[in-house]
């Protein structure tokens, strides 16, 4: 259920709850969990998260607790991408604040204690609308929003992308569009506070996704304060909150130590990362891989686990980049994660922990063995010394 927290019922027990403990107490990685609502934030501590290392925002467009709570967050996304004025986008941005701090209230209070990171929007937009050969789609739409069919046309004909995984998404979204990154700091914090009024301890993460130079998230970091600082000075109650970056970009992790500059952490997000860095597209590349990996010119699938040699070595990079640069300037310690699904491979967990991260984050069922994993990782460094 969306915006309500259900009960949370441990289901490890026995013997294997055993296991999990001693694994526990040996490990040097914490354990987050990829969850976008309450029930999978519940989930996840059933099996042990440690926090959420990256809520999808815009996953929670497609859900709700009824059908007609779907309806309402699909026309308000959509009318957000029809606009075509600022005041417009104003308007649509506060039908979808409800939603999404409902949401995040949700979300905050199941991980109450643990550490929450918000990735702000990153969908390709064309997403959200009907494809531009369903003319009954169009017609729908344009029917729910007051609009021409006309219209509706015009515009999935605008957001066609050749390839939209490397177009107009991510902290390109809301540098073009800012009411957009505003409605959704706006959600975060006023959530925030809304719960700490709960007597919960909240700890947000805001996430601005696909960066690829410091000036973009010198300015949506800027605006994000502006935001957050203006709800927290509403509100009277004090909120700590963290604005960082998703390192998913090979020019981001070139370039980690002027990043590292103004963000607070870094996650890497290695499927978009592997993708970039090979010139694989991920929902391809069944054509050729198990030929490549027949012929060995591929040990593993690398959307599977960590290509170590390639994409481990710009993270690798960018880390040790990021944390002197980071200390240098701030005296501080850079936190540094890995949100992909690598996060549930266990050689992906070794490499993490290898490379000094402070935590993987992996999908709810997957955090049992990451937690074994991130154990076998620590003792193997314990054998090696003797």
């Amino acid at each position: 259920m969306i915006g309500k927290v259900p009960t949370i019922a441990p289901s490890m027990t026995g013997d294997f709850a055993t296991l999990m403990s001693w694994a526990d107490k040996v490990r040097k990685l914490k354990i987050r969990t990829n969850a976008d609502t309450p029930a999978d934030t519940a989930k996840a501590r059933e099996f042990g998260a440690e926090g959420i290392g990256l809520c999808r925002t815009e996953h929670m467009f497609f859900v709700g607790e009824n059908e007609a709570e779907k309806k309402a967050r699909m026309a308000a996304i959509r009318e957000v991408i029809l606009a075509d004025t600022t005041e417009a986008r104003d308007i649509a941005c506060a039908k979808i604040l409800p939603f999404q701090k409902k949401d995040f209230i949700g979300i905050f209070a199941a991980m109450d204690g643990f550490p929450v990171t918000i990735r702000l929007l990153d969908p390709p937009l064309h997403e959200f609308l009907p494809k531009d050969d369903n003319p009954k789609g169009q017609e729908e739409v344009a029917r729910e929003l007051g609009v021409t069919v006309a219209r509706v046309r015009e515009r999935i004909e605008e957001l066609h992308e050749m390839n939209p995984m490397m177009g107009f998404r991510g902290c390109r979204l809301p540098i073009v569009f800012p009411e957009i990154g505003d409605m959704q700091v706006r959600a975060i914090i006023e959530a925030v506070i809304e719960v700490k009024k709960q007597g919960k301890s909240v700890l947000p993460e805001i996430m601005i996704p696909l960066i690829g130079t410091v000036e973009e998230l010198i300015i949506l970091k800027k605006r994000a304060i502006l935001v957050a600082e203006e709800c927290i000075a509403k509100a009277g109650v004090k909120v700590e909150y963290q604005i960082g970056t998703m390192i998913e970009l090979p020019r981001a992790a070139l370039t980690a130590d002027k990043i590292a500059e103004e963000a607070e952490f870094f996650s890497f997000g290695t499927n978009d990362l592997t993708q970039m860095t090979f010139g694989f597209s991920r929902d391809d590349t069944k054509g050729f891989m198990p030929t490549y990996l027949k012929e060995k010119i591929l040990p593993v699938d690398p959307f599977q686990s960590i290509d170590v040699n390639g994409v481990g070595q710009l993270i690798d990079m960018a880390i040790k980049k990021g944390r002197e640069s980071r200390k240098a300037k701030t005296g501080q310690h850079l936190k540094v994660g890995i949100c992909g699904e690598h996060g549930g491979d266990p050689d992906s967990v070794q490499f993490c922990h290898k490379v000094g991260m402070d935590y993987v984050s992996c999908s709810p069922f997957r955090v049992p063995i990451a937690r074994l994993a991130a154990a076998q990782a620590a003792l193997g460094d314990s054998q090696r010394d003797k």
